[in-house]
């Protein structure tokens, strides 16, 4: 299963279109594409760079709770959001520090000011951590993944919990097809740090098995895919154990699925390596509702990846 994601980064190599992105980075990318993981034939974190699990199951249960500030995530030592909160924070007039213009751009290419890009950050991250009246103002990043599934806004002034209702579904109309959670709410889309990547997926249940294909309308293949994967398949795994089915296939359905200039080497180093078994994922059989599990009720067995693969993000 894993040759699938290799191949997808050896196709966009080989044939992507050269385009600009938002970052300024540049990409190649190709439009539409589909893979397909057997849940039930091992847990799909990549084996040819090691991919930290531990990060991924702290971002899911955060969206799970709702939470948009990046506290939660720092008190479990996540810090993949940080840069996007921090970018708001340096357009704020509260910023007195260096001037961060072009933050993102100008740490990656100059070794110089990343160093003093990194100190500011490390001091944003831990005011986040140790003042709360900052922490609740600039550790929100708006209405993204956790508001819309937990607490979608109507034009009433009501709220609907998406989540929880496609788990009630499962449980009593398992034959729906609108078994449907959508984060990408055009109307939160301005105000959102990040506008929501994975917008929208959709569970269906058949043979006593749950499967869930997500659409992923914008897809970084080297950094962000291999999580969105290992993500989405932990939500499956949590709601059927909820719901007391087997697990069956999560379906990954991409939009532009691209690989920035800077991550082409990182990418060849990958796909010369071997491929490994996936793990298993392990999970406290005692909790019962997807909204109870904690970071330690969640472990994976047997994996033994290849070392991880540094890269930039852009911002």
């Amino acid at each position: 299963m894993e040759k699938s994601y290799l191949e997808l980064g050896e196709k966009i190599l080989a044939t992507g279109a050269v385009k600009t992105d938002r970052t300024g980075t540049g990409t190649q990318s190709i439009f539409g594409h589909q893979m397909r993981f057997d849940l039930s034939k091992g847990f799909p974190l990549l084996t040819t760079k090691r991919v930290p699990f531990g990060l991924i199951k702290s971002e899911l249960l955060w969206f799970l709770k709702g939470d948009t500030n990046i506290r939660y995530l720092l008190q479990h030592n996540n810090h993949i959001w940080d840069e996007w909160a921090f970018e708001r924070y340096v357009k704020s007039t509260d910023y007195t520090g260096p001037d961060m213009t072009d933050f993102g751009r100008r740490a990656v290419t100059d070794p110089e000011f990343n160093d003093v890009y990194q100190v500011e950050l490390k001091k944003f991250c831990d005011n986040i951590l140790e003042n709360e009246e900052f922490a609740a103002k600039y550790g929100e990043l708006g209405n993204i993944y956790g508001s819309q599934w937990r607490n979608w806004r109507t034009s009433t002034g009501e709220t609907i919990d998406q989540l929880k209702d496609v788990i009630e579904m499962i449980k009593t109309t398992p034959d729906s097809r609108r078994l449907l959670v959508s984060a990408w709410n055009p109307e939160d889309v301005p105000s959102m740090a990040l506008p929501p990547c994975h917008t929208m997926f959709q569970f269906y249940v058949a043979d006593g098995k749950l499967s869930c294909q997500l659409y992923q309308r914008s897809a970084d293949v080297f950094l962000g895919v291999p999580f969105n994967i290992a993500s989405y398949a932990l939500l499956t795994h949590l709601i059927a154990h909820e719901t007391g089915l087997e697990v069956g296939d999560f379906v990954h359905t991409l939009g532009d699925a691209h690989l920035y200039s800077n991550h082409f080497e990182q990418m060849k180093t990958q796909l010369e390596r071997d491929i490994r078994n996936f793990p298993t994922l392990v999970l406290n059989t005692e909790k019962t509702s997807v909204f109870d599990f904690d970071v330690e009720d969640i472990t994976v067995e047997g994996y033994d990846p290849h070392p991880s693969i540094k890269a930039p993000i852009a911002v």
